[in-house]
């Protein structure tokens, strides 16, 4: 005997799913072009097809029901299958479209901004969306189609791929080392200020590369922004810790007791079922192309131009 389940539409199933990732049936409203009731109506008929609340409305916004997430699991596996299916029968070497590529903002700033310009004359019919992030972005939601990370994600249906290394160190102004004297060793910083990041608002242990040089600084500047922490160092308001990267911008700064020195792995990310799209694996070997021919430079094997 039939039953409601057999009546599902997946065309309710893509609106639930745009639903969850807008977090409003309002701004799902908006992105499909269609009204506030109709979005409502749609959902409410999935949701008797399911036999079950799917969300929970709360002041915060939507929230999943138990029901409501085996439903966006069940839902993402088909959309992965069609989008799977949709590359299989057209032509697997166009390389078009659209790629949305996340990852901190340092890397993304310092490091690929300028790079992808050459990705961009390679394949001039492929749009890369370049996406920074202070946290785990997550590829399994389709928050992105890859993941640029300082550390290898968890999740289920991730392809995730060590690519390559990178060094961090203590920079300072040539202003800043004349008025308080260079350290000779790592004893002297106990006499020195440094530039860090806002202990409380630290999103992702892997940028904790000061505590892990100096153990108890003295904090005279802090942000949550890399990229200030740049500047307020490069002003002279103390010693920072960055990527090795990061010396690409030249803002004066100065290696300081370069025997101090962190590492980090660069790992890159993406979803199982979208992985071996044309237009994705073009961006990954992209990507890791860069990486693999920076990487002696990252480590500091070879010193950075000025």
């Amino acid at each position: 005997m039939a039953t409601a389940i057999d009546h599902l539409d997946w065309d309710d199933l893509k609106l639930f799913l745009i639903v969850v990732r807008c977090k409003s049936v309002t701004g799902a409203a908006r992105e499909l072009k269609v009204s506030h009731s109709t979005v409502s109506r749609r959902l409410a008929r999935l949701e008797y097809t399911v036999g079950g609340a799917l969300v929970e409305r709360t002041k915060d916004g939507l929230l999943l029901t138990p029901a409501g997430l085996v439903t966006m699991r069940r839902a993402e596996e088909i959309e992965n299958g069609v989008n799977a299916l949709r590359s299989d029968v057209s032509n697997r070497d166009e390389i078009r479209g659209t790629v949305r590529l996340a990852t901190m903002e340092g890397i993304a700033t310092l490091y690929l901004s300028e790079r992808l310009v050459e990705l961009s004359s390679r394949h001039p019919d492929l749009d890369l969306e370049l996406v920074t992030s202070p946290q785990t972005v997550r590829v399994a939601r389709r928050e992105a189609d890859l993941f640029l990370s300082f550390f290898k994600p968890h999740g289920t249906s991730l392809d995730s791929q060590l690519i390559g290394r990178f060094k961090t160190g203590l920079f300072a102004s040539q202003a800043y080392l004349e008025r308080n004297g260079v350290p000779s060793q790592a004893a002297d910083l106990s006499e020195h200020r440094f530039v860090g990041y806002i202990e409380e608002l630290i999103q992702l242990e892997s940028v904790l590369w000061l505590e892990e040089l100096v153990p108890t600084p003295k904090i005279a500047f802090s942000s949550n922004s890399m990229m200030s922490q740049m500047f307020a160092a490069s002003a002279g308001a103390g010693i920072v810790a960055l990527p090795e990267f990061a010396r690409s911008l030249n803002l004066g700064l100065v290696p300081v007791l370069d025997e101090l020195s962190g590492e980090r792995e660069i790992w890159m990310s993406a979803h199982q079922d979208l992985a071996y799209l044309p237009r994705v694996r073009a961006v990954k070997q992209f990507v890791k192309e860069l990486v693999r021919r920076d990487e002696q430079r990252l480590l500091r094997n070879s010193p950075w131009s000025s």
